[in-house]
C-alpha cells in the first residue's frame, strides 16, 4: 500500500503529484487521512484520525479527514467491500490503519536519512518533523514528501510504541462537531447544486403491492411541480422545493394493485412464531462443527440434567426511526450516475444503480455525506434507487426526500421474534445443557435487495449472533426456524443480541432466583476464572455498589452479554409506583471493548445504546394490520423523552486486548437488565416486549 501522497507545489496548494493512500501529507505539513466509515454518529473517523496521529507521530491539530474514494484499496478488509457496519469502523480498520500511518512514518525518515547520508536507524520523529539523533538536523514532513512518496514501502513496519502514543486512549474532541454546530456539515438532505429539482414520494401502503396508475393533474397544475414520476410500487413528484413536492404529491389518489400482495397482520404473525418454535427448525452451526457434533455434544450434557427450566420470549417489529429520514440525491446523464447519499453500503448502492441503469459499476460515482443516524437501516438500497431512477426521469439533478411518515412505514424492520429456552440444570441448579429454538424472518432474504439470499440456507446465522458461550456451559444447542410474512426485515442496531439476550439473560436471572443465589454472583459463577469476562462483572458490582444494594423503594436488575468482540454488563435501578410507572433512576453500565482509542466517544455510545434500547424496551412496537403499518410517525412511535432518562454511569474497562464495537453492544442487554428490575420491584416475570403491553410506562 502507498501511503504518501504529496499534495501541491507551494505550502497551501492543492496542485502537483498525487498518489492515492490512506495518507496524504501537504508541503505544509498539513495531513488528510482518508476514511472508508460513514459518519452516521458514531464518530468513527475521529478515532481513525487519532490512530494515524499517534503512528506518524505529529500534532492532532494538523489532521483533516476525508472520505476515501470508493474503490477496491478502501474497502473495509472484513466485509470485503466499502461500507460500515457490524460494529467494524475501528475493529477491522485498526491493524490496516495502525501498518499505514507506520509506513508513512518510515518512508518519511527515510527520506531524509538519504538527503542526510546517515542512517535510517540513527534518525527518529518528532511531532511532525525527522530529527536525526546525533547532530539534532531537523526536517518538517511536508519538506520530505516528495522524496518520502519515492520511497520503497515498508511491508512490515516498526509500530509506534505504547509509551509514546500521545492520542490513542484519550479523550479527544470529535472532528466533526465544529461543522455540526456552525452547520456547515452536509447532511444528504443539505446537498445543493446548480439546478437541483426536489421530490417527495408516495409509496404502496401495503408490502408487496404495485401501482395501478394515477391522475397526474391535480400536482401538475400546483405551483412549482416539473413532473410526476412514475415507479413500480410508487408515485414521485418533482418541483422547485421539497415542500412543494410534498404538497403536491399529498394530492394525489394512486391506485394500487394489490393482487400478489401477501397482508401480513402482525398478531397472526406472532402466534404463527410462537408455533414455529415448537418444531425442530434447522440446527445452527458455530465454525468447525456438524450438526451431528452439536447434537452429540447437547444429548452428552443433558445427561448431567436433573431438572430443567423452559421459557418462552417474543418481540416485536422495530422500526430504525432515524433522525434524518432516507434520502438521496441523484444526476444521471451521458452514460454516467452521480449519487450523495447519506448511506452505510457505498459497494452495494453503487453496484445496485449500475444494474438498475445498465451501466457498468466504474460509471456510477457514490458521495459519502454526513447521516443523520443509521442504526442499519442506511445499509439498505431502495432510497438511492428511486433517486436514481427519478433523476434519470427527469434529465436534471433531483434531490429525493422521504417523508417521515414515508419513513416508518416504508423501513427494513428488525423481526419480529419468539426465541424459547430450555436451561438443564445440575444439582446445584447451575445450567449445564442449553437448548434455543428462534423463530423469525430470514434478514438475509430481504437486505439489501436479497442479495445475501444464498447465505440463508438452511439456517440464517444472523439469526443467532452470538451464542451464551461466553458462560461455562456443557453444550448449546439453537435451532431456528424461518417463518417468512413479507414484511421486509434488514440489520437493527445490535441485530440478533435485541431478542436472544433478552431470552438469554431474563432466564440466568430466574434460574439465579430458583437456586436462591445472587444474580451477580450466580453469573460470575458461570465465567472463566480472571477472565474479562469476570473483570467486567467486578468492576460493575464496584461502581453500583451492588453488594450493598439498592436505597429503600428501589429495585435492581443486571444482565450481562457479549457481542462484536465486545463484553457488557448493565445494572439498571428503578422504582414502581402503584400505577405501574417507573421510574428510571440509575444505569451502570461496564464495557471491555478492547483498547478504546477514543473513551469519550466509547462512553457516548454506550450512552446512547442505553436509550435506544430504553426507547424501544418501553414503547417500540411496529404492528402490521392488512399488510400495512400502522405507525407513522413519533407519536405513535414514541422514543425516549430527556425527563424520563435515567443517570448513566459508564465505565470502560483498561484493556489491550483488540478493539471490538461500542456503536451498539450496549444495547441487547439493556431490556434484561430492565425486566430483571421490575422482577425485582414487582415480582412479575416479563417475557414479551414492549413494557406498554404489561402496563408499564416511564
Amino acid at each position: 500500500m502507498v501511503v504518501i501522497a504529496p499534495l501541491g507545489a507551494a505550502p497551501g496548494a492543492a496542485s502537483g503529484q498525487e498518489l492515492q493512500g490512506w495518507v496524504r501529507i501537504a508541503r505544509d505539513g498539513a495531513v488528510t487521512v482518508l476514511s472508508n466509515t460513514s459518519e452516521i454518529g458514531q464518530g468513527t473517523g475521529t478515532a481513525i484520525a487519532q490512530i494515524l496521529a499517534d503512528e506518524l507521530d505529529l500534532d492532532w491539530r494538523r489532521v483533516s479527514l476525508t472520505m476515501a474514494p470508493l474503490e477496491k484499496r478502501y474497502f473495509n478488509p472484513n466485509w470485503a467491500e466499502y461500507g460500515t457496519y457490524g460494529s467494524g469502523g475501528v475493529a477491522y480498520q485498526m491493524e490496516p490503519l495502525r501498518r499505514a500511518g507506520a509506513q508513512a512514518r518510515a518512508m518519511l525518515i527515510a527520506a531524509a536519512a538519504g538527503e542526510w547520508q546517515v542512517a535510517a536507524n540513527d534518525c527518529d520523529t518528532d511531532n511532525g518533523d525527522v530529527v536525526h539523533r546525533d547532530s539534532g538536523r531537523r526536517a518538517a514532513y511536508g519538506l520530505l514528501v516528495e522524496q518520502a512518496a519515492r520511497q520503497p514501502v515498508p511491508e512490515q513496519p516498526t509500530l509506534m510504541p505504547r509509551e509514546r502514543l500521545r492520542y490513542i486512549g484519550r479523550d479527544m474532541p470529535r472532528l466533526d462537531i465544529p461543522a455540526k454546530t456552525d452547520g456547515s456539515a452536509v447532511f444528504g438532505v443539505d446537498v445543493r447544486m446548480p439546478g437541483l429539482l426536489s421530490a417527495a414520494i408516495v409509496q404502496c401502503p401495503v408490502f408487496g403491492g404495485r401501482l395501478a396508475g394515477v391522475d397526474s393533474a391535480p400536482a401538475l397544475r400546483m405551483p412549482g411541480v416539473r413532473q410526476v414520476v412514475l415507479l413500480d410500487d410508487a408515485v414521485a413528484v418533482v418541483a422547485d422545493s421539497y415542500w412543494r413536492a410534498q404538497q403536491a404529491v399529498d394530492a394525489l389518489q394512486p391506485r394500487w394493485d394489490l393482487q400478489r400482495a401477501r397482508r401480513p397482520d402482525s398478531a397472526r404473525y406472532m402466534a404463527a412464531l410462537h408455533r414455529a418454535v415448537r418444531g425442530e427448525g434447522a440446527t445452527f452451526l458455530p465454525a468447525n462443527t456438524t450438526a451431528a457434533q452439536v447434537k452429540a455434544r447437547y444429548a452428552q450434557a443433558t445427561r448431567r440434567v436433573r431438572r430443567s427450566v423452559e421459557r418462552t420470549y417474543a418481540v416485536p417489529f422495530l422500526a430504525h426511526a432515524t433522525m434524518e429520514p432516507m434520502n438521496a440525491t441523484a444526476r444521471v446523464s451521458e452514460g454516467k450516475a452521480e449519487l450523495w447519499v447519506p448511506t452505510q453500503s457505498q459497494t452495494g448502492t453503487q453496484n445496485a444503480v449500475a444494474r438498475l441503469l445498465g451501466l457498468p459499476p466504474a460509471a456510477v460515482t457514490v458521495h459519502t455525506t454526513l447521516a443523520g443516524g443509521g442504526f442499519g437501516r442506511r445499509m439498505e438500497l431502495d432510497f438511492a434507487l428511486q433517486a436514481a431512477r427519478i433523476a434519470q426521469a427527469c434529465g436534471a439533478p433531483v434531490k429525493l426526500i422521504w417523508s417521515r411518515a414515508q419513513d416508518m412505514q416504508h423501513d427494513f424492520y428488525r423481526p419480529a421474534a419468539v426465541v424459547k429456552v430450555k436451561a438443564g440444570l445440575d444439582g446445584d441448579g447451575m445450567p449445564v445443557a442449553w437448548r434455543v429454538d428462534s423463530a423469525c424472518q430470514s434478514i438475509l432474504q430481504h437486505s439489501r435487495l436479497g442479495e445475501w439470499r444464498e447465505f440463508s440456507l438452511p439456517v440464517d446465522n444472523s439469526a443467532a449472533g452470538d451464542l451464551p458461550d461466553y458462560y461455562r456451559l456443557a453444550a448449546i444447542q439453537m435451532q431456528i426456524t424461518t417463518v417468512d410474512v413479507g414484511v421486509p426485515v434488514g440489520f437493527w442496531r445490535a441485530v440478533a443480541a435485541t431478542q436472544n439476550v433478552f431470552a438469554y439473560e431474563c432466564l440466568m436471572d430466574e434460574l439465579a432466583h430458583g437456586a436462591r443465589m445472587d444474580a451477580l454472583a450466580y453469573r460470575r459463577r458461570l465465567l472463566p476464572p480472571g477472565g474479562r469476562e469476570q473483570r467486567v462483572l467486578d468492576l460493575l458490582a464496584e461502581r453500583s455498589a451492588w453488594q450493598r444494594g439498592p436505597a429503600p423503594g428501589r429495585h435492581r436488575g443486571l444482565a450481562f452479554s457479549r457481542a462484536n468482540g465486545s463484553l457488557v454488563g448493565h445494572v439498571v435501578e428503578l422504582s414502581v409506583d402503584a400505577g405501574r410507572k417507573v421510574k428510571l433512576h440509575q444505569v451502570w453500565t461496564v464495557i471491555d471493548c478492547g483498547i478504546a482509542v477514543n473513551p469519550r466517544n466509547v462512553r457516548a455510545q454506550v450512552e446512547g445504546c442505553i436509550v435506544f434500547a430504553l426507547s424501544a424496551a418501553f414503547h417500540g412496537e411496529i404492528t402490521v394490520r392488512g399488510g400495512a403499518v400502522q405507525q407513522s410517525n413519533f407519536h405513535d412511535y414514541r422514543l425516549l423523552d430527556l425527563a424520563a432518562t435515567p443517570n448513566m454511569d459508564v465505565q470502560i474497562v483498561d484493556s489491550q486486548e483488540k478493539p471490538g464495537g461500542a456503536g451498539e453492544e450496549a444495547v441487547g442487554g439493556l431490556a434484561p437488565a430492565l425486566v430483571n428490575a421490575l422482577f425485582a420491584a414487582t415480582g412479575q416475570r416479563i417475557r414479551e416486549l414492549p413494557l406498554a403491553k404489561a402496563g408499564f410506562s416511564v
